[in-house]
């Protein structure tokens, strides 16, 4: 049901935002200022399918008002019939877009993102699809505009990784490659196999917002620990004739990273620490959304790689995502980074769970 009111509350700050950007002192407190730019431009939005919403419902009003007028002239009473046809099977696709238009933004969508690919069960073979899957997001950056920066890579004696960890940057690149954190299972002849047969192998994926200053993630250097080792390439032999590499453990959580693909000990230690702060967002975030304990931890945010949500058959060149129940027979096209057929039913099926949850609340 459309709340008339709160709309027009929440649209009562458009003027209000637009004097506070129109003053000199805004611009020179850049985070402030990026939020305010992200509020308006969600409420003018919001204020564009509110005014298409109720231009129908008034265009329908006013055609059911003639027509209960028995004394209407016939030709007028076609005329009003023909735009109440016209207008009323508009009206749910309108009412549909003004709710998601209400749904708040999610602060993240926006920002880098930064990606994990290890190899799972299977050998040799789940670090030649960790390469693949490396290879299909890479591809999929490269069309979207986005840049590629691998932080971190262990590769495998026959190809493919054992492990990568890369930044993609661009305008929406957490927003999209967010619904990759899981397990993806694939199932295809190994190139290892003489006699033909399918074999069953798995890689994980995680993804985090990438971190920004305005996050303010404290790291007290009494709750970090810095390993610094010599560099290494596939089969273990030293790609540096110096200790460069570094490795950040932070206490409290656990959590460990690493950088080794720099040359410099300061580079690496400056991406080791940027990929921290982002896995400690993540996990702030994560524990956010399981306090709410909402049903979109199904399909995004969940943090359990160890959840299934694909199956790549290459045999019958299908892809199918078990969040959404969706198998798409192109997955050669897939694995070439054509992901937008994917992501867009993923998107869809988060605004119906998140629509769901505006209902209930």
């Amino acid at each position: 049901m459309i709340n008339n009111e709160h709309i027009e509350r929440m649209l009562a700050r458009i003027p209000e935002i637009e004097t506070e950007l129109s003053q000199p002192e805004t611009v020179t407190h850049q985070n402030h200022y990026r939020e305010l730019l992200r509020e308006h431009s969600g409420l003018k939005k919001l204020e564009g399918k509110a005014e298409h919403f109720h231009s129908i419902s008034t265009e329908i009003a006013n055609s059911r008002e003639l027509l209960d007028d028995p004394e209407l002239d016939p030709e007028l009473r076609e005329m009003a019939e023909a735009e109440l046809a016209r207008f009323e099977p508009q009206l749910p696709d309108a009412e549909k877009e003004l709710m998601v238009a209400l749904l708040p933004s999610d602060p993240d969508e926006d920002r880098n993102a930064i990606v994990e690919v290890r190899a799972g069960t299977g050998g040799d073979e789940a670090a030649l699809f960790a390469g693949d899957l490396f290879r299909m997001y890479s591809r999929y950056a490269e069309a979207q505009g986005w840049k590629i920066g691998v932080i971190d890579a262990s590769t495998s004696d026959v190809g493919g990784y054992k492990e990568v960890v890369f930044s993609v940057e661009g305008t929406g690149a957490f927003g999209a490659m967010h619904y990759e954190s899981g397990g993806h299972r694939v199932q295809r002849v190994p190139v290892t196999e003489s006699q033909g047969r399918i074999h069953t192998s798995a890689a994980t994926v995680a993804v985090f917002p990438e971190a920004e200053p305005q996050d303010d993630i404290a790291l007290p250097p009494d709750e970090i620990r810095i390993d610094i080792f010599r560099s290494s390439g596939p089969g273990g032999q030293s790609v540096n004739t110096t200790d460069s590499a570094v490795r950040i453990t932070h206490e409290p959580t656990g959590i460990t990273v690493q950088c080794q693909d720099e040359k410099s000990q300061h580079r690496n230690r400056e991406k080791a620490m940027a990929v921290l702060k982002s896995r400690i967002l993540d996990l702030k975030r994560r524990e956010e959304a399981e306090e709410k304990g909402n049903a979109r931890r199904t399909l995004i945010g969940s943090g359990d790689r160890s959840q299934r949500i694909r199956t790549y058959n290459f045999p019958q060149n299908r892809l199918t995502d078990h969040r959404v129940n969706l198998t798409l027979y192109s997955l050669d096209r897939v694995m070439e980074g054509e992901l937008s057929a994917l992501f867009d039913a993923l998107r869809q099926h988060d605004v119906e769970l998140r629509l769901e949850e505006l209902g209930t609340d």
